[in-house]
């Protein structure tokens, strides 16, 4: 039994090699002559498992360390005996973090209350409901669209689109790239999309690149139908994205809005244990896991206790700054993306009762 493992997923060194022959190979080397004699394969979303890398290899099992799995051709693998997972749910707090860290800079920016504001959540899945959960703890409102869900389970508590594009001061995406089917999400924010928009809301995606019309986003700005935007995940990544967005966005990243240490971790150990299922071994996934620099948070002297803190433990704008230098290095970045963990890392002191129970509520230590 031979698995291939993506070299730049981390905490999997070492914890199949009893079980199997292991080759760890970087996702830029990961082609049809890498794999062609491997049984299992652990990826990220920068593989991309078609016909083109699969056909006439001897993999039978795909494990990708991510929540989407629009890079894996599906169909193929189905009509070909080819088993696949992935890691639902893995990095949905990592996500929250960049959406709620993005949202309190706009406010503070605009000198907005999160109180003031009403928050669509398109989307509510893991990661949407992640979102929700931190939104609304941090005081914002929130309105929720999710047609499967609201088909399933009821329509009550969940609103149309059009309600989201007729109420909402904020709307953020949090749906998988899905073509063709009955729910179709595929350009779901397009020039219609768009022109529907009543508030001039704050608008994000990081959800899937194709999920917006990136053209579409950029002329909604430039027309007023939007006031600012933030990106993270883009159409044609990583090396064909609309560099134009750059210079228009609020901020605008290389799809990072999941890479905390904390996402990586879960989604790793769901590989490990995935794979072992297969493989059909117990193993014991415990890794060391690395501390943060600076986890106490000290907000005596601050004016704004929720976000001194939250941009304490991550602020996007440091990684808009790294995106701007140089598009170019759009999975360079995330390759080398440095140590970020989430609030539970953190101890904060000095802060008002007030203010303590939101940051208790967020995960923060006390």
């Amino acid at each position: 039994m031979k698995i291939v493992i993506d070299a730049h997923i981390p905490y999997l060194r070492g914890v199949l090699d009893s079980y199997a022959e292991v080759e760890y190979v970087p996702a830029e080397d990961i082609d049809n002559r890498a794999i062609k004699d491997a049984d299992v394969l652990i990826i990220r979303t920068p593989t991309k498992c078609t016909s083109a890398l699969l056909k006439g290899s001897c993999v039978k099992f795909i494990m990708t360390a991510s929540i989407g799995v629009d890079h894996i051709d599906t169909d193929y693998c189905n009509a070909n005996g080819i088993m696949w997972r992935n890691s639902p749910g893995c990095n949905a707090y990592s996500v929250a973090q960049y959406v709620l860290s993005s949202l309190l800079l706009f406010c503070d920016k605009r000198s907005l209350s999160p109180a003031n504001l009403t928050v669509g959540v398109v989307g509510v899945g893991n990661v949407g409901k992640a979102v929700c959960d931190y939104l609304s703890k941090a005081g914002f409102k929130l309105l929720v669209n999710d047609p499967p869900r609201a088909e399933q389970e009821g329509g009550e508590g969940f609103v149309s689109l059009d309600e989201i594009a007729e109420q909402c001061d904020v709307i953020t995406l949090h749906t998988p790239l899905i073509k063709g089917s009955y729910y179709p999400t595929k350009h779901l924010a397009n020039s219609e999309f768009f022109n529907k928009l009543v508030k001039k809301p704050l608008f994000i995606n990081s959800a899937r690149g194709g999920v917006t019309d990136d053209k579409a986003l950029l002329q909604a700005k430039i027309d007023g139908k939007i006031s600012d935007f933030v990106i993270d995940t883009w159409e044609n990544e990583p090396g064909g994205i609309y560099t134009p967005l750059i210079d228009e966005a609020f901020i605008a990243t290389s799809h990072i809005a999941g890479y905390s240490d904390d996402g990586k971790f879960n989604g790793s150990r769901t590989s490990a244990e995935e794979v072992a299922k297969y493989l059909g071994v117990e193993i014991e996934f415990t890794p060391n896991r690395v501390e943060p620099q600076n986890r106490i948070i000290d907000l005596t002297n601050s004016k704004n206790s929720l976000l001194d803190a939250v941009l304490h433990t991550y602020n996007p704008m440091c990684d808009f700054e790294d995106l701007k230098k140089n598009p170019a290095n759009f999975e360079t970045l995330r390759v080398e993306y440095p140590l970020r963990r989430e609030f539970g890392a953190y101890k904060v002191i000095g802060v008002n009762e007030e203010d303590l129970t939101i940051l208790k509520n967020l995960g923060f230590n006390t």
